[in-house]
């Protein structure tokens, strides 16, 4: 009697499992129906329909911490918009700070001892390693007056006057580094230039642990790596940040421009190409279409993600990712459901 109850039991587990795959492959078959019976008003006719989700045009960009450390400034505000360089999130630089002051310390030690002893034939390499050092200098107070002009300037005791001027002397200051350091290179490879004494080998060393902790220091601030807006904030004053952190600080897109990332079908594929006509529609958004073209199309297939209804497919079919520019977004927003109809012989130049 026991074993013929769990032979019931498994038949039943087995049977369920295959109902709940059947109703998953329906529910996807009628989540494609329906998406053409709600396709473009003037043109029944398309090759091939995809569901597909809103993106900036520069995709989602995930801001992690290089760094492990405790957020101690969090800059921003969702729906900031913000140039490139600016800071965005601090974590807490008390010790990076004291090791820079230790550095410093080392590093002006060291040159006073060199100082003391005669250039001789290397007065040239010595020449361009200071200027190379005082360039490095002037770097790090350059970006410094950046930072403080850019939180002036969200706090509105700054201008965008002061904020253009701070990255005009910090561009200005990378490329002077850049040309210092090509001029030390040119010395160094001169013939007859002797070799670094003890001293000036000591203060090269100090030098290279002064620019080291400076690095490090930087790695505490994260920046804007392009002109974007804010679009979600997670870091909060006193969380713990990591390079592994499940959600990222800070996520930034481009809005001066919308696209649609679809999933479409692998048994389509053939069907499109770039450059195709498409026609975009949201549910959001009845009575309207939104024009596009086919800007990318991923050579890669691979298992479905979303679907008609914006939910994760629980069926196992295979899609490859194609990439829609709009011609003019209007209202739709980024992270929007929409539905993308690819058009026949709709080549777009």
């Amino acid at each position: 009697m026991t074993r013929s109850r769990t032979k019931r039991a498994s038949w039943i587990a087995v049977s369920a499992l295959a109902a709940a795959a059947l109703i998953a492959a329906i529910a996807h078959s009628i989540g494609a129906q329906q998406q053409a019976a709600r396709g473009p008003a003037d043109e029944k006719n398309w090759e091939a329909v995809a569901p597909g989700l809103v993106e900036p045009g520069s995709g989602e960009i995930n801001m992690l911490a290089s760094v492990i450390g405790r957020v101690s400034e969090v800059l921003v505000s969702v729906g900031d918009r913000v140039a490139v360089g600016e800071p965005l999130v601090r974590l807490d630089d008390a010790e990076a700070r004291a090791r820079l002051a230790t550095a410093q310390a080392q590093y002006s030690m060291r040159k006073r001892a060199r100082n003391d002893q005669s250039a001789g034939k290397a007065a040239d390499r010595r020449k361009a390693e200071d200027a190379l050092a005082e360039a490095e200098a002037a770097l790090v107070e350059a970006r410094d007056a950046f930072d403080k002009a850019a939180i002036a300037k969200r706090s509105a005791a700054g201008s965008d006057a002061d904020l253009a001027a701070a990255r005009t002397a910090w561009t200005a200051a990378q490329d002077g580094v850049a040309q210092k350091e090509a001029q030390l290179r040119k010395v160094e490879a001169e013939s007859g230039t002797p070799l670094p004494t003890q001293s000036e080998g000591g203060l090269n060393v100090a030098r290279t642990e002064l620019w080291l902790a400076v690095t490090q220091l930087d790695l505490l601030t994260i920046r804007a790596p392009t002109a974007s807006t804010v679009l979600q904030l997670n870091a909060k004053v006193g969380e713990l940040a990591a390079p592994s952190a499940p959600r990222p600080l800070v996520t930034l897109g481009d809005l001066s421009r919308l696209r649609v990332r679809a999933e479409l079908d692998e048994r389509d594929i053939g069907k499109v190409k770039p450059g195709d006509k498409v026609a975009v529609r949201a549910d959001a958004f009845h009575d309207r279409e939104f024009a596009g073209k086919v800007a990318a199309i991923a050579p890669l297939v691979q298992a479905g993600r979303i679907s008609a209804s914006g939910v994760r497919n629980l069926t196992d079919y295979s899609v490859t990712e194609v990439l829609i520019d709009l011609a003019d977004p209007g209202p739709l927003l980024v992270g929007m459901k929409v539905d993308v109809y690819f058009q026949p012989g709709k080549a777009v130049q």
